[in-house]
């Protein structure tokens, strides 16, 4: 079983194991961004595995910028392969990579909670300086709560600055009981059950358990 490495994380494999894959993936090596793309010194992100996946291996993703499509690209890589793990980039230091009328809304954003990390389309184009973000993007958030963390004040802060926001705020609340969208975890019932993403698995755990953060 490989290093379990969190949905997210951003990864860097070594250049040879990244040509050894592109000897066997003609398809990807004949796309010339695919090809180049660690050499360039882009990342790739850490996503869940699919069923037909080797389960030895880290399954990884590479979404192309606009001009390619945005096609996703779905690879695995030997944990040895791995040069390099980072969690996906903070909001504070994606900003000045997003367009300047979303700046007074991530302000506020960052304001809530200076530890939100961003991931999509803005974090690719931060981490690549390729353009990833159209006029209809969204702003993808990732919200990490330390044990005891107050779920329901973040969501109300969300909630608040999302009705005057210019762009669509979407994102997971991650805590003990693992990954849920805000959104859902908001428009939840008190008894309600909601889909929670674990490292592996999928679940469908009780809200209260979600405020709680007491589910691993």
């Amino acid at each position: 079983m490989p290093e379990i490495f969190p949905r997210h994380t951003m990864v860097k494999p070594s250049p040879r194991a990244w040509s050894a894959l592109m000897a066997q993936r003609p398809d990807l090596a004949n796309e010339p961004l695919v090809a180049g793309w660690v050499d360039a010194g882009y990342p790739l992100v850490v996503r869940r595995p699919l069923c037909s996946d080797d389960a030895r291996k880290v399954a990884l993703g590479l979404p192309l910028p606009l001009a390619q499509g945005k096609r996703r690209i779905a690879v695995t890589l030997d944990p040895d392969d791995i040069l390099r793990a980072d969690p996906p980039p903070f909001l504070s230091a994606a900003v000045l990579s997003a367009p300047a009328c979303w700046h007074p809304c991530i302000a506020q954003l960052i304001r809530l909670d200076a530890t939100t990390r961003v991931f999509g389309s803005l974090a690719w184009q931060c981490l690549t300086a390729l353009p990833y973000l159209s006029a209809a993007s969204d702003l993808d958030l990732l919200w990490y709560l330390p044990p005891g963390g107050d779920v329901e004040s973040l969501l109300e802060g969300i909630t608040a600055i999302d009705e005057t926001a210019l762009m669509r705020i979407d994102g997971e609340i991650h805590n003990a009981a693992g990954a849920v969208q805000w959104r859902e975890l908001r428009g939840a019932g008190a008894g309600s059950s909601i889909i929670v993403k674990g490292l592996r698995d999928v679940r469908v755990v009780c809200r209260a358990d979600i405020l709680a953060g007491g589910m691993r």
